[in-house]
C-alpha cells in the first residue's frame, strides 16, 4: 500500500526528490535515491543506519527498484550526502507534500468551524555532553556538568482519526550574542508562527496548545495572524481570568451541560459534564472558558479538563470545542511518542558528525510518518488489521519480510493500484 499511496498522492514523487539541489562534484546516485534511501529507513522503522543495511539483500533490492523504480544505497553514502544538504531543502520538500494533501482535500474531513486543527508543541530529541552544533541548547547541572540537548518544536495537523501530520518544523537554537537568554520554546514560537503563515498564508488555522502558551505573545500571534485558538487552561496560568472564572461559576449553573455517555463492565456509568462562561477580560482580549468533567458513578472525576478559547460557547458548541482542544494530545501521543517508542528512533543519534545531517534526518522521519500515516489510516488497512486482529507493529514487521524473502511482480503492482483508484480515509 506505500505503493498505491506514493502513486496516487504523489504520482510526481520521484521528480520531486530529485528537484532537491545536488551540491556534489561527483555522483553514483540520483539526489532521488539517496533522499529515497533515506526516507525508507524510517518508513520501514528500521530505527538506525546499521540496521537499515542490515535489512537489505538481493530480494529486497529488487522489490524495492519495483516499489520505487529507484536502486538503494547503503546508509553511509546518504549520510555523506545528507551531511552537507541545506536542511531548508527538506523542509520545502514536507511541505510541498503537505499543501498537495491540503489542496486535494484529503485533510478536509478533519477541520473543525471550517479551520484545520493545528497543535504546537516541542520536544527533546538527543542530548549530548558536548556541543553538537553551535547554538544548542544547554543546561549546567549543580556540580558544573554541562548537558546540550537538541530541541524542535512543531506545529502538527492533528485530526480526530489520530493524524499527526507535520506543518511545520522549527529548532531551538541560542544566539551568538552570549548577554541573551537561552532560546525557549515560547521565543521559538514566535519563529515558527511567521514561518507557518508564510509557508501557508491562506490555511485557516484553529491552534491547539498547551498551558505555556496562554500568554499575551500568544494571543497576539493568534490575532494578527486571523487564527483561531484553544489552549489547555491550568491553574496558575492567568491568574485574574481564574479569578473571574471562580466568581461568576455559581451564577452561571445553568450553562452546566450533563450527559451520559457509556457503560463500563467494570467502572459502571460513565457520566460527563461540561461548563461554559463567555466574555472574560484579558487585557485587549475576550476570552472564553469551558470544562469538562467526566466520572464513573459518584466517585472522584476520571477525566478533568480546561480550555479558553477565543470561540464563543454555547450549549450546542461546549462540548465540541471541549473535545477539539483535547486533541492537543495527538501531536504527543500519535506525534512524539510514536516517533520515539513506534519503530522511528526519533532520540536516536543517526549522524554524530554534522549537525545538518542530524536536522535533515529529523526532516526525513517527519516525511516517512506522514506517507506511514497515509498508509496506516486508509480504511481497508484499519479494516483488514481489525479483522485480522494484526498489530501495526506486527503489519511493518510482515512488509519488511516480504520485501526481503518475496518476490513482488510489477503487473501485480498495477492491478493493486488499480483496485484502489479512490483512497478512504
Amino acid at each position: 500500500m506505500v505503493y498505491v499511496v506514493l502513486k496516487r498522492h504523489y504520482p510526481n514523487f520521484h521528480e520531486l526528490l530529485d528537484s532537491i539541489p545536488d551540491h556534489r562534484q561527483r555522483s553514483s546516485y540520483q539526489v532521488a535515491e539517496l533522499i529515497m534511501a533515506g526516507l525508507s529507513m524510517f518508513i520501514f522503522k528500521r530505527g538506525s543506519r546499521h540496521q537499515a543495511d542490515l535489512g537489505v539483500n538481493a530480494s529486497f533490492e529488487e522489490n524495492y527498484a519495483s516499489v520505487f523504480g529507484m536502486r538503494i544505497p547503503i546508509m553511509d553514502t546518504v549520510d555523506v550526502f545528507l551531511r552537507k544538504l541545506d536542511p531548508e531543502e527538506l523542509e520545502k520538500l514536507k511541505q510541498t507534500l503537505v499543501k498537495h494533501l491540503i489542496e486535494k482535500k484529503v485533510l478536509e474531513r478533519w477541520k473543525y468551524g471550517g479551520r484545520y486543527l493545528v497543535s504546537v508543541d516541542g520536544t527533546g530529541l538527543c542530548s549530548y555532553d558536548y556541543e553538537p552544533y553551535p547554538g544548542c541548547p544547554h543546561k549546567t547541572s549543580k556540580n558544573g556538568k554541562t548537558t546540550w540537548q537538541a530541541y524542535a518544536l512543531e506545529a502538527k495537523l492533528v485530526g480526530a482519526n489520530g493524524f499527526s501530520i507535520s506543518l511545520i518544523s522549527c529548532w531551538l537554537e541560542n544566539s551568538e550574542n552570549m548577554d541573551e537568554k537561552q532560546d525557549c520554546e515560547l521565543k521559538a514560537f514566535s519563529r515558527m508562527a511567521a514561518a507557518l503563515k508564510k509557508a501557508y498564508p491562506r490555511l485557516p488555522v484553529l491552534l491547539l496548545a498547551d498551558g505555556l502558551y496562554a500568554n499575551q505573545t500568544f494571543l497576539g500571534v493568534c490575532s494578527n495572524n486571523d487564527w483561531r485558538f484553544i489552549i489547555t487552561f491550568k491553574d496558575g496560568s492567568l491568574k485574574t481570568v481564574w479569578q473571574e472564572i471562580e466568581l461568576l461559576r455559581p451564577l452561571h449553573r445553568t450553562q452546566k451541560l450533563d450527559r451520559v455517555i457509556e457503560k463500563h463492565p467494570v467502572n459502571g456509568w460513565l457520566s460527563a459534564s461540561v461548563q461554559y462562561i463567555n466574555d472574560l477580560n484579558y487585557l485587549k482580549y475576550k476570552l472564553h472558558w469551558v470544562e469538562y468533567k467526566a466520572w464513573y458513578d459518584a466517585k472522584e472525576p476520571h477525566e478533568y479538563f480546561s480550555h479558553i478559547s477565543d470561540i464563543k460557547m454555547d450549549k450546542d458548541n461546549a462540548w465540541q470545542l471541549s473535545r477539539q482542544g483535547r486533541l492537543r494530545w495527538c501531536i504527543e501521543n500519535e506525534g512524539f511518542n510514536t516517533q520515539k517508542n513506534g519503530g522511528y528512533n526519533l532520540e536516536h543519534k543517526f549522524s554524530r558528525k554534522e549537525p545538518g545531517a542530524k536536522k535533515n534526518y529529523y526532516e526525513l522521519l517527519q516525511i516517512a510518518h506522514i506517507i506511514n500515516q497515509l498508509v496506516q489510516k486508509l480504511q481497508h488497512i484499519k479494516d483488514q488489521l481489525q479483522e485480522c486482529k494484526v498489530t501495526l507493529t506486527a503489519l511493518w514487521e510482515d512488509i519488511m519480510a516480504c520485501m526481503r524473502n518475496q518476490t513482488i511482480d510489477n503487473q501485480e503492482l498495477e492491478q493493486v493500484l488499480d483496485e484502489y483508484k479512490q483512497l478512504r480515509y
